[in-house]
């Protein structure tokens, strides 16, 4: 993939679920709820995503073979949240009720896949979450939400430095291991 001189080298890439619209509506919903303190820096609904894998910086030369190479299929599953949450550092983050059991296998898939192709995982074990905010530490969580979202898809992404749109689909794949055109 050729880049100019504005696009680095290198891109910093992660795997993540990426909502729907009905389901970001229900995420807007619900931060709208919070009560932020000053200096949040509360996420744009565009930028809403569960990481399955973050990746790290690779060669954008790369990029052809990973969207190849990373499409598994697995079997579509309800993330059901209900866990508003302070994390350290100060995080707000959405939590789901329970991890599925198809979604630490689709984690445990892609990981494998990653190995395989010579890029790191993380070997602490999964947790995965929805990050609302950041810079949150005073925030007040609201009453817990209690929906689900239909996961039927993943999306190689790449984080862009840029906080009006800190990330960017480069790549989606459906639940039959099938994925788009490229996308980016």
């Amino acid at each position: 993939m050729p880049h100019d001189a504005e696009t680095p080298a290198q891109a910093r890439l992660f795997l993540a679920l990426v909502p729907d619209d009905p389901v970001r509506g229900e995420l807007s919903a619900h931060t709208q709820a919070w009560r932020w303190n000053e200096g949040a820096q509360r996420y744009a609904p565009s930028d809403w995503h569960v990481t399955l894998h973050f990746i790290g910086p690779v060669p954008r030369t790369r990029l052809d073979e990973l969207r190849a190479s990373l499409a598994q299929p697995f079997t579509p599953f309800e993330l059901r949240f209900g866990v508003p949450a302070a994390w350290p550092h100060g995080l707000a983050v959405l939590l789901p009720m329970a991890t599925p059991p198809a979604l630490q296998v689709l984690h445990d898939r892609l990981g494998a896949q990653l190995r395989r192709l010579g890029l790191r995982t993380d070997e602490r074990p999964y947790r995965p979450h929805l990050t609302l905010a950041r810079r949150a530490d005073q925030a007040v969580a609201p009453a817990p939400p209690a929906w689900g979202w239909r996961v039927q898809g993943y999306a190689l992404m790449e984080s862009t430095g840029r906080p009006e749109a800190r990330y960017r689909v480069l790549q989606r794949f459906d639940d039959r291991g099938q994925h788009d055109g490229p996308t980016a």
